[in-house]
């Protein structure tokens, strides 16, 4: 204190007295109506008189001084633990530290702190925060600005708020702006109280952001998107989600002022249509690689948009997008515009057809990842003439696509390129057991993985003419195939000559222990994960065949099966095994005494899963829980 009585220089305090009409109260700070921002001192101050009382029995406070001489006092603070320390004093101290920017500070450890702030950004290395729920407020904004704002500010924020009981504004952000000025990725998370105010202050400073994300932020406008992509050129991903004032000038803005944009996500924003996705694809045609577009009011312009000028685009997602036709598929893959295209996936789209479809394939030469969902229109012939133009194709994924029959399945089989290595039908309810013979001329070899999943009329036939089709498959899924039984697993398992890795069968109610002995004895040496999750039938026979044939066995699934205590033994006795995941949820004949052999199977295992069953003890539980914790394998979890 006394070197501010002895104060004199060429800076002069600024007369007049404090903003308030009580200066001790250290709430009015939080009491500013949303459209008055935080105090910010204006560039030259002149001296002022303070009434000073001195005397031994007076109760003197700093506070009795206005706001511009505690402003003046903050910014001369030594360093940045002085000005944390005295944020911690008031909300009052803490708001107004939080209105101090950092090129306002005077301190005499400024220059040390620019150098250690230029070094931490050339070595990638940067502060993060991330506030959610009721610990997303400004004030928290505010300390955060002001405790890190010595340190180089913070690198990375992410904001989770609630819309309800939201308590994060713009006066919030503003703080941001002021103490984060090297702010490289900014995410904010409901929160309908942020408008454009705080977003543009953090545009004015932030030249190091690179990715932003907006998400269900309501009061955010085109005005705020353009401020940030004038003045942010190193922005790379952005993602804008349900914000309906977010339109086509934002789109342009983007496209025009931001050349390293590589990832772009627009989700349910209303206002952004064809002339946002062609402005925003006409002026990026470099780097832009990554285009996600849902929930938009976009027709098939956008599509022919996107097939001309999407020369960089590798990774595309059309999902839920209702206006769109034959025609716009077709154009699109008849732009000659996506030669570098090698994930595609279209979800929710109803203009998907078997003439727009093969037009993609004709059109995307290098497509690798193919993923169809909800595409009601689209037939067996349209996904056979897909698969013979997609010659690159290595992943195709169809989910829901009910038109699909089993002979569009094989078809597939037949008529794949030799670099298809993994195919998967989820829920395709139009596939049946098939009724006659498939001249079979070829076998599709390249073919590693395939999922089978839910496809409930999938068969014993059609399982037994898939062996002959597929020998060299690795990882198999036929959950949820409660059509199948002993029969056609057998006849299937007769024509696989690659050893099996992973197979999951899980909710194959028909499976036996037959079933899954021939599986273990022909390929227990290869196999690393087995889901037997809800066959009935098996029992502990196959938990000690397991024990003896399956050394690279790591993850084991023997859920709502007829497994007892004696087959838990049998696992803990193998000298051989080395399980690391091990689940036994629900099987109602494993109890206490299994808690030994638990124990010991412990020694390898990082998650056990042990719920609903019954016939274990609370107390064992915890026992169990003790031991595993304190074993020196680096647990994941126990349930």
């Amino acid at each position: 204190m006394s070197k501010l009585f002895e104060y004199s220089g060429s800076e002069d305090f600024c007369p007049g007295s404090s903003m308030y009409t009580n200066p001790k109260d250290s709430s009015l700070f939080l009491s500013l109506p949303h459209h008055v921002d935080l105090y910010f001192p204006p560039r030259k101050r002149s001296r002022i008189t303070a009434p000073f009382l001195f005397g031994s029995k007076a109760n003197v406070s700093i506070d009795i001084l206005p706001d511009e001489c505690l402003f003046e006092i903050f910014r001369r603070l030594p360093g940045g633990k002085e000005r944390s320390v005295c944020a911690s004093v008031s909300k009052k101290w803490l708001m107004l530290l939080s209105t101090i920017s950092c090129h306002e500070l005077k301190s005499e450890d400024e220059a040390a702190s620019k150098e250690a702030e230029d070094i931490e950004i050339e070595s990638d290395g940067y502060l993060s925060r991330r506030l959610e729920g009721k610990n997303a407020t400004d004030l928290r904004l505010a300390a955060t600005a002001v405790g890190t704002a010595s340190r180089g500010g913070l690198g990375k924020l992410m904001i989770r708020g609630n819309n309800q009981i939201s308590k994060v504004t713009d006066l919030g952000l503003k703080a941001i702006s002021r103490g984060c000025q090297s702010l490289r990725a900014l995410s904010l998370w409901n929160l309908s109280s942020i408008g454009d105010e705080g977003l543009c202050e953090i545009a004015k400073v932030s030249f190091q952001l690179e990715k932003l994300d907006l998400c269900k932020c309501p009061a955010v406008s085109d005005k705020a998107v353009i401020e940030i992509a004038r003045n942010c050129r190193k922005l790379t991903d952005i993602t804008i989600d349900s914000c309906a004032r977010i339109g086509n000038e934002s789109m342009r803005a983007i496209g025009q002022y931001c050349p390293k944009l590589k990832s772009i996500v627009i989700k349910d924003c209303s206002l952004v249509g064809d002339q946002g996705i062609a402005s925003l694809l006409s002026l990026n045609t470099c780097a832009l690689n990554k285009v996600k577009l849902q929930a938009l009011n976009i027709s098939d312009v956008s599509l022919a948009v996107i097939g001309h000028y999407g020369k960089a685009v590798t990774d595309l997602a059309l999902t839920d997008l209702k206006n769109l036709s034959e025609k716009g598929f077709w154009v699109m893959g008849n732009g000659h515009g996506l030669q570098k295209l090698k994930s595609f996936t279209i979800s929710s789209c109803n203009g998907v057809t078997d003439m727009g479809l093969e037009s993609v394939g004709k059109g995307t030469p290098n497509l690798k990842h193919f993923y169809l969902r909800k595409c009601s229109f689209l037939s067996d012939n349209g996904l056979v003439a897909f698969t013979k133009a997609a010659r690159s194709l290595e992943c195709l994924q169809l989910e829901e696509c009910h038109r699909i029959t089993q002979f569009g399945f094989f078809g597939v089989l037949l008529n794949c390129s030799t670099n298809l290595k993994a195919l998967s039908l989820i829920s395709c309810l139009g596939i049946k057991d098939i009724s006659s013979e498939l001249p079979i001329q070829v076998s599709s070899g390249s073919l590693r993985s395939l999922t089978l999943r839910s496809c409930h009329g999938f068969g014993n036939r059609n399982l037994a003419l898939l062996g002959k089709l597929c020998p060299r498959l690795q990882n198999v899924d036929f959950s949820g195939l409660v059509g199948i039984d002993s029969c056609g697993f057998l006849a299937w398992l007769q024509n696989c000559q690659s050893g099996l890795v992973k197979i999951n069968v899980s909710g194959c109610v028909n499976l036996t222990d037959k079933v899954v002995s021939s599986i273990i004895k022909r390929h227990g040496w290869t196999l690393e994960m087995l889901n037997l999750n809800g066959c009935r039938k098996i029992t502990d026979a196959i938990l000690t065949s397991i024990a003896n044939n399956c050394p690279l066995l790591s993850d084991l699934d023997v859920s709502k099966c007829s497994i007892t205590d004696s087959g838990i033994a049998a696992l803990s006795r193998s000298t051989q095994l080395n399980l690391q995941i091990f689940s036994v949820s629900s099987c109602s004949f494993v109890s206490d005494k299994s808690l030994a052999d638990l124990i010991k199977l412990g020694e390898t295992l990082m998650g056990l899963n042990i719920q609903h069953c019954n016939a274990i003890s609370s107390s064992t539980v915890d026992l169990l829980v003790g031991q595993l914790w304190r074993s020196s394998t680096p647990w994941r979890s126990v349930a």
